[in-house]
């Protein structure tokens, strides 16, 4: 099998999966969307279950990479919270459907089989987001909190824009949002005497 037929059935689950939710799909629907037999989907996967659980890794690298790449070349705080926050709104706006499958498809039931690979792409987040952060609290640019308070002060606001947005409660873009979420942040995050004055 190549990994064509494999990518092939990632992105047929993945649209069927936006479009009927994880029960609804089927592994008959899958391989029909990709256009794949049923041999190539289980010599490729052994059950909807599993290939749900490489989408999401897959999916979840993509967010990772789209995140990380807002840190090069190193920004310094106020630089590198503008761009995170741009970077997770734009990752979610652009890729629509995988911010959907991330963040409101994907499920506990089936994400056991693939949680240690998950904690895995989220260390490997922590460290690239840590190799900035550190240096910068260091010299008193963002305030000292763990590391998990910091993203969750960064990115969760801009989430909540996000989980509305996806499931259509709200269908204006978070984007809009991105100024106000970047002072919001800027507040939770930096020493007063560190913000500039607008």
């Amino acid at each position: 099998m190549t990994a064509s037929v494999r990518d092939d059935l990632l992105a047929a689950g993945l649209a069927v999966f936006d479009r009927v939710g994880f029960d609804g799909a089927t592994v008959a629907a899958i391989r029909s969307k990709a256009r794949a037999s049923n041999g190539s989907f289980f010599h490729a996967f052994s059950s909807k279950k599993e290939l749900a659980g490489a989408l999401f890794l897959e999916v979840l690298r993509h967010y990772h990479a789209a995140v990380l790449a807002a840190l090069d070349p190193v920004p310094d705080a106020e630089q590198g919270i503008d761009r995170l926050i741009r970077a997770h709104l734009d990752w979610v706006v652009t890729s629509r459907r995988e911010a959907r499958y991330l963040f409101e498809i994907s499920r506990n039931d089936w994400g056991e089989d693939v949680r240690d690979a998950q904690r895995a792409q989220n260390a490997r987040l922590a460290e690239g987001i840590e190799r900035w952060r550190a240096p910068l609290v260091t010299n008193g640019e963002l305030l000292p909190m763990t590391p998990v308070m910091f993203v969750s002060q960064l990115i969760g606001p801009a989430q909540i824009f996000c989980r509305a947005f996806l499931s259509g409660r709200d269908r204006a873009d978070p984007r809009s949002e991105a100024d106000t979420l970047i002072a919001c942040a800027n507040r939770a995050l930096r020493p007063s005497d560190r913000i500039k004055k607008q």
